[in-house]
């Protein structure tokens, strides 16, 4: 007799454990249908983001930081560090150590929650029948469900212009991989992949050089951060070329020759690894049969409503396959909503209130528009800003770059966007989340009580620019727009 699941998932990255480990909360009978296998040669929970994408990458960002922090800022705290040294051995078992430390535990999560984990690779069938093909081989099996929630994520995109060769050019879980530091490194891209793993090699020594096709450097944050941003990156040492797009590449020995046009025109750079990340594609290939009924968008995304059900009733598709963002927060909060609205309960999610982050040094995070499209839609609006420089709590913690950029409705005062490049941006930007997720008012920021000494405390104030009130910085005449 063939399975029955009141809920299977198929995937089982952020989107795919969380909705089934949710389902499971809930009462639902729930498989989750995973095919990774991970470096040791075993199935493993967690998708991209813990094995090969989130978390892997700020384990390096985190070692990485604390080699270049002791190499060139302890010694204004006044500590000396002599013949200081890194391990990438060492750096690398970590960062393997945390991976398989955290899969495991989605795994144990299951097995307590009672998600049966179907270990192969799944297919939507007609009817909300799943095809089960099992990792280990074997016939496939047809599994029948109540509910199908799509959640297959997303892989690195592949460029005909560098191709993908061995050691030598690799995509970003390549890059997570390197045994040794290398003299000359190239990135194509200077999205946030790029970036991150541009300032991880470069913290360690390598020379890193970014080719970006796009004239405008992160063209979807807001570009006064933007601009501060990419002059910090530059102090540290990586040569991001704007409006270099990349013609060809020849890998040969033990590097790798690019060709890219500029302004300038035809040119080269030879390098010891390039890292292709250009973004990512959702996995969509063997994920649905032809008479499954659902249908993908002119972007070749799963098409969904606002609450991720798909064309066919029962079933829904979460995360990097469908429309939004592809960040590990949204998939997981996608599959909250659809698992507790399978379960009839009236909830919704805020994507007017998703924050971004870039997790290099300065962190980069946002929320909600950007000055640009504040503009472009012709709302009158003010902006309040705050440099880290004039903070005490920075200052003492020799974190002393960066701003804090607030975007409010000149009317009603609401907040449209708050921007932040500096420390701790990742866990700064949560405050105006929050606020924003409760329609708070600038005013509300204002009037909020602040520790001092804070971090915290340059979103305060900017905040207070927004009406000319910020204390810690001479007043400026604000300009209503």
């Amino acid at each position: 007799m063939a399975k029955s699941f009141e809920i299977v998932v198929i995937g089982g990255g952020p989107g795919g454990y969380v909705a089934a480990i949710r389902a499971a909360q809930l009462g639902f009978s729930v498989a989750c249908i995973e095919k990774h296998i991970n470096k040791d040669g075993d199935a493993a929970l967690g998708g991209t983001c813990l094995n090969v994408g989130c978390i892997p990458s700020k384990a390096l960002l985190d070692s990485s930081h604390k080699y270049i922090e002791a190499k060139e800022s302890f010694k204004v705290h006044g500590i000396s560090v002599k013949d200081l040294s890194i391990d990438i051995s060492a750096m690398q078992d970590r960062k393997d150590g945390i991976v398989r430390n955290l899969t495991k535990g989605v795994a144990s999560l299951f097995k307590a929650n009672g998600v049966s984990w179907l270990k192969g690779a799944g297919k939507l069938l007609a009817g909300k029948q799943v095809e089960f093909v099992p990792a280990e081989g074997g016939d496939a099996e047809t599994i029948a469900a109540e509910n199908v929630i799509l959640a297959s994520g997303s892989v690195p995109v592949e460029i005909a212009s560098a191709p993908l060769k061995d050691n030598l050019v690799v995509d970003s879980t390549g890059a997570l991989d390197f045994t040794d530091v290398p003299k000359r490194l190239g990135i194509i891209g200077a999205g946030i992949i790029g970036l991150e793993l541009g300032s991880v090699w470069r913290r360690l020594g390598a020379e890193v050089t970014i080719l970006e096709a796009q004239e405008v450097f992160l063209p979807m944050v807001d570009q006064l951060v933007a601009k501060d941003a990419i002059k910090q990156y530059k102090k540290q040492g990586l040569d991001v070329k704007l409006g270099a797009r990349v013609t060809g590449s020849e890998a040969e020995g033990n590097e790798v020759t690019i060709a890219y046009s500029d302004n300038s025109g035809d040119q080269q750079l030879v390098v010891d690894k390039l890292i292709v990340a250009v973004g990512r594609r959702p996995v969509t290939e063997n994920l649905l049969a032809g008479d499954s009924g659902v249908n993908l968008d002119e972007r070749g995304l799963i098409f969904v409503n606002s609450y991720c059900r798909t064309d066919v009733p029962g079933v829904y598709a979460i995360g990097d396959i469908v429309r939004g963002p592809a960040l590990a927060h949204k998939a997981m909060e996608e599959a909250v909503m659809v698992v507790e609205r399978i379960a009839e309960q009236p909830v919704q999610l805020n994507y007017d209130a998703i924050p971004s982050v870039v997790y290099t040094h300065p962190e980069i995070a946002w929320v909600g528009q950007t000055e640009e499209q504040v503009k472009a839609s012709g709302e009158a609006y003010k902006v309040g800003t705050f440099p880290f420089a004039a903070s005490g709590r920075a200052m003492a913690a020799n974190e002393s770059v960066g701003l804090v950029k607030f975007i409010v409705h000149e009317e009603t005062d609401r907040v449209l966007g708050v921007h932040i490049v500096g420390a701790q941006a990742s866990e700064l930007i949560q405050q105006a989340v929050i606020g924003m997720e409760f329609g708070a008012s600038v005013e509300d920021f204002q009037l909020m009580v602040f520790a001092h000494p804070s971090l915290s405390e340059v979103v305060h104030e900017a905040a207070l620019d927004v009406d000319g009130k910020a204390v810690h910085i001479a007043k400026r005449k604000r300009k209503k727009k």
